[in-house]
């Protein structure tokens, strides 16, 4: 962790008796969970990043959206099997 830096935080009374209380029973400062609570609120507030595969097969051609049901035709069907005695 690095340098923790001073700040000044104002409670309702009712949250920081509540607080003091759940400090207490785990044996740990008041400073300590609203530290782990702001890390985990912040963790959980920030913009989720595209993953790095987004837009890596890209084709350099511009008509694969208006031909995409011609290319996909026949996807997850059975191949078709030539006639007997033709190859």
């Amino acid at each position: 962790m690095s340098e923790p830096l001073k700040t000044t935080v104002y409670l309702d009374a009712a949250d920081y008796q509540r607080l003091k209380v759940l400090a207490r029973a785990q044996g740990r400062s008041t400073a300590e969970l609203i530290r782990e609570a702001v890390a985990a609120y912040t963790l959980a507030q920030r913009t989720p990043r595209m993953p790095s595969s987004i837009a890596s097969g890209r084709s350099g051609r511009g008509d694969i959206a208006a031909r995409a049901e011609e290319l996909l035709d026949g996807l997850g069907r059975a191949p078709k099997t030539p006639a007997k005695g033709r190859r």
